[in-house]
């Protein structure tokens, strides 16, 4: 049996308060990209009690991606978006979420992320990074925007850091590791990079002062 909605905000407020609750709940972010980065974030995100998420992927779950990302065996085949989707509301069944089957682009940023306090980059590929960054920063000022950078292989997870970089603009990872330098993306270090995008935006949410 599903619980109510007020049932599930109660558990949420005797956690962490009516103030951030409320807060929270009344938030919209915009993740671009569910691979390993923003599968991860997504699903923290709707455990915080964000209110709102706005999604976007063109791809589909293949079998590479099951040591990193949040998607089931089941759900090979399926296109990120409805799968995470599906995968979201199993644990906040009273979410708001826009979904996007689209490759992200300079041609539609704007359309996705218009509504969104907080846009979380998580693409794979340095210049798809850097054409979002570049673009939100340039056209989009009044948002806030959390990247992440260097997050391969098996290096220690006290080198993964979150930079705040301008005003509203913050920078996670090692800054360094590439996939391409031999071994690839592990579950629990890119994990942990997406832990940081996400308390991140969870501090920005809540006004927490970010040093």
């Amino acid at each position: 049996m599903i619980p109510s909605k007020e049932e599930m905000r109660a558990a949420l407020t005797c956690r962490v308060g009516e103030d951030i609750t409320a807060k929270l709940e009344s938030s919209t972010v915009a993740i671009l990209g569910l691979g390993g980065l923003g599968s991860n974030v997504s699903i923290a995100l709707a455990r915080a009690g964000v209110g709102h998420l706005v999604i976007a992927d063109f791809d589909s779950v293949d079998m590479t991606n099951l040591n990193r990302q949040q998607y089931k065996v089941s759900q090979l085949g399926t296109k990120k978006t409805e799968a995470i989707k599906a995968n979201l509301l199993e644990i906040s069944p009273y979410l708001k979420i826009d979904a996007y089957d689209v490759k992200v682009n300079e041609d539609n940023i704007f359309e996705i992320c218009k509504d969104a306090d907080v846009i979380c980059e998580a693409f794979d590929k340095a210049e798809n990074k850097a054409m979002l960054v570049n673009y939100v920063l340039e056209n989009m000022p009044d948002k806030y925007i959390v990247s992440a950078s260097g997050m391969a292989g098996f290096g220690s997870m006290n080198e993964i850091k979150t930079r705040k970089i301008t005003d509203r603009f913050f920078l996670c990872g090692d800054g360094k590791s590439d996939v391409n330098d031999g071994i690839g993306l592990v579950s629990a270090r890119v994990m942990g990079c997406a832990a940081h995008e996400a308390h991140t935006i969870l501090r920005i949410l809540t006004g927490e002062t970010h040093e």
